[in-house]
């Protein structure tokens, strides 16, 4: 955030006794530094009348997680129309190996509004709400875990990006301003689980990757115009959840997306591929994160991976030794890792949490239970020594970072359900269920805004 953002806010802040640190925004599903963890502190207890800053109810469905910039949150949803549906298709086409995606108990797709909203931070008072598009969907998504909201949108302090997959990327100024759209054709994904891979924001380009059952791609796109300046062939690859991550290794930039077939090292500037490397198995969700020139690459499905690959070598790097180490069990299958202080943490589906030493491999603890049984689809976040894990179940579980698995505390939100990665910022925690967003700061006493 510029020094004069920062004091266009600074009064509105002042007031409520928050001030937000220059560098204290969550500007991507991923956190400041793409590796799950916040510059600051947030609150380690709270129930549904403690420390709730405000609840604001959101409309529709979506599973994307906030980002927030100044004393703006911004998140995705869809709405119902209410034109009758449409059938749903009877099969996607067929994927690798000759198998058929059908609708698995999703439901059947209708007219939906694709909507981008924007809220106050401090009061959760809805500032504008924004139709990118009016669709019926060409395919269902999974009926448990999917939506067709599930992109997680991000920005740069002067407009906010959101993806709705096949519908397109929209870009808004912070006044709810259309700046540009692109379109991209109906993508189809294995089973109809639905799409969710957010965009990537780097400098002066967006990145989007669309790896579905058949013609994967991923293209470079103008932040300004939103015009195409790269596309790459990902024809190899079949579905996958993962987001990239733009990086830097020895002064130059790389973008790595992990794939079934390959994971690849890309140059952001044109698209080329610097190195690739085989081992992960199929439906890779995790997305990667990196930390002394090496970085690490996970899926939890069919043949269970996670990879540590040292980079500075160029080609396939299958079998080589810049695969310093690999684990095949205990893997998270949906949340993405967090990496910070030389540990690995990563969680799996059904609650397992697992601490490695991130050089070597070895584990510091590995797949220790939580209190009860769990399931997780929201990524674990992290703040100040502390590490969020958001259940499905409407209980958060905090664990101290560490070398040695402890407890710090459980906390409940009565009969809700939790499928969106939080964010931290300003000391406070966003926490987005399936009925509403909830701003959770310490002291902040009984609920002050319920809409």
């Amino acid at each position: 955030m510029r020094i004069s953002s920062l004091i266009a806010i600074t009064s509105g802040l002042l007031l409520t006794g928050l001030l937000i640190a220059a560098d204290d925004d969550w500007a991507s599903w991923r956190g400041p530094s793409d590796n799950g963890v916040a510059r600051g502190d947030a609150p380690s207890a709270w129930s549904d009348t403690q420390n709730i800053a405000w609840r604001t109810t959101i409309p529709g469905k979506g599973h994307s997680s906030p980002v927030l910039w100044g004393n703006r949150v911004f998140l995705t949803t869809a709405i119902p129309a209410a034109k009758p549906a449409e059938p749903a298709p009877s099969a996607a086409p067929a994927g690798p190996g000759g198998r058929r995606g059908g609708p698995r108990g999703g439901p059947a797709p209708s007219e939906h509004q694709f909507v981008v909203i924007c809220l106050d931070r401090v009061t959760g008072k809805i500032l504008w709400q924004q139709t990118a598009a009016t669709a019926t969907p060409h395919e269902s998504y999974h009926p448990q875990y999917g939506s067709f909201a599930s992109n997680s949108p991000i920005t740069d302090g002067k407009l906010v990006y959101a993806s709705f997959g096949s519908r397109g990327v929209y870009a808004y100024d912070f006044n709810g301003k259309l700046v540009w759209k692109k379109d991209f054709p109906p993508m189809r994904m294995r089973m109809q689980f639905g799409e969710g891979v957010a965009p990537v924001l780097d400098e002066t380009r967006i990145y989007v990757k669309c790896d579905q059952t058949q013609g994967s791609y991923m293209v470079a796109l103008d932040k300004k115009t939103g015009k195409e300046l790269w596309r790459v062939d990902r024809a190899e690859e079949p579905d996958s959840w993962s987001q990239p991550l733009v990086m830097t290794h020895d002064g130059k930039k790389q973008l790595v997306a992990t794939g079934q077939t390959k994971s690849r090292g890309y140059d952001p500037e044109t698209g080329k591929v610097l190195w690739e490397a085989a081992g992960l198995g199929a439906n890779p969700i995790p997305v990667p994160v990196t930390a002394g020139g090496i970085v690490y690459l996970m899926s939890g499905f069919r043949d269970p991976k996670l990879m540590a690959i040292k980079l500075g070598k160029q080609g396939d790097l299958t079998g080589t030794d810049s695969i310093l180490w690999t684990l095949d069990r205990g893997t998270s299958y949906t949340p993405s890792p967090v990496l910070h202080d030389g540990k690995l943490y990563f969680l799996t589906d059904s609650g397992m949490l697992s601490c490695l030493n991130a050089v070597t491999g070895e584990p510091f603890y590995r797949q220790q239970r939580l209190p009860k049984p769990y399931q997780f689809k929201a990524s674990p976040v992290a703040a100040n020594g502390k590490l969020y894990l958001a259940a499905e179940n409407g209980d958060v579980v905090v664990v101290k970072m560490g070398p040695t698995f402890e407890i710090v505390s459980t906390n409940t939100l009565t009969d809700q359900s939790f499928i969106a990665t939080p964010a931290i910022s300003g000391g406070s925690m966003y926490l987005r269920s399936q009925e509403a967003l909830y701003c959770i700061r310490e002291k902040a006493g009984t609920q002050r805004a319920q809409r």
